[in-house]
């Protein structure tokens, strides 16, 4: 199998759910549109829930003991919260949502435009965030399979016709950055040449929980958590769990 293989076919995944998303929105009320987002996001929720018990992982607790886990976790959201914030990353990805809509649409006024970025933006961060766009593309780098990207891509799929159906073409959009991300941790993978130790990809899986919970609060229009500045978080985890490794 061809290295990248997994991320083409999520991106083709998200493309194709978009387009049916988009054509079965036109023709659903309002109410029911909303209503779908909101199941969304409430399965948003769940997922984060179950990664967040990587906070349990036998080998994340035998490197950084029983109650460094949640600390190490908090320290990741904190560091990596300063440094996305400091960077401005949740805005510049709002920018690139607009930036977007700006070269692909030639018609829709501010609320059009909003819709788009809303709809980039949140099913980017869905797509990206979760722990098998992580695994799943350090695999395929690795030469280990696209299993883990061929199950991603079944579920983006589904998720990005739901999110399309109500906020529109904005999420067809998100592929190119699943596609950026996606590929740069895949040559990752390959440079790497081996898979990371489990309780480094505990904490990132319980970490990238926490962010989805984050996104899922948004979906659901209870709190507008900037998840975009906490995606540096991703990486401070790990380097974290190394950290206090080797001082215990």
């Amino acid at each position: 199998m061809v290295r990248g293989a997994g991320t083409a076919l999520n991106m083709a995944a998200i493309l194709a759910g978009s387009g049916l998303g988009v054509a079965l929105g036109s023709r659903l009320p309002e109410r029911t549109r909303v209503t779908v987002t909101d199941a969304l996001g409430l399965v948003t929720l769940v997922i984060g829930g179950l990664n967040v018990t990587a906070l349990g992982d036998s080998d994340f607790q035998r490197a950084v003991g029983e109650d460094g886990t949640l600390l190490v976790v908090l320290g990741a959201l904190l560091l990596g919260g300063i440094v996305g914030s400091l960077l401005q990353l949740e805005a510049r990805l709002e920018r690139v949502g607009a930036w977007l809509q700006r070269r692909l649409s030639q018609s829709g006024g501010g609320e059009a435009r909003a819709r788009f970025v809303e709809g980039y933006v949140s099913a980017s961060l869905v797509f990206v965030v979760g722990p098998l766009a992580v695994l799943g593309s350090l695999s395929d780098g690795l030469g280990q399979g696209i299993e883990q990207l061929a199950l991603k891509s079944t579920l983006d799929g589904f998720a990005s016709l739901a999110f399309a159906a109500s906020l529109g073409w904005g999420v067809a959009a998100s592929a190119l950055s699943v596609g950026l991300v996606q590929g740069l941790l895949t040559l990752m993978g390959f440079l790497l040449g081996g898979l990371l130790p489990a309780s480094m990809v505990a904490a990132i899986t319980a970490t990238g929980g926490v962010l989805l919970l984050g996104v899922g609060l948004r979906l659901l229009a209870l709190k507008a958590v900037a998840v975009g500045d906490l995606l540096p978080a991703l990486v401070v985890a790990p380097l974290l769990t190394l950290l206090v490794q080797g001082v215990r």
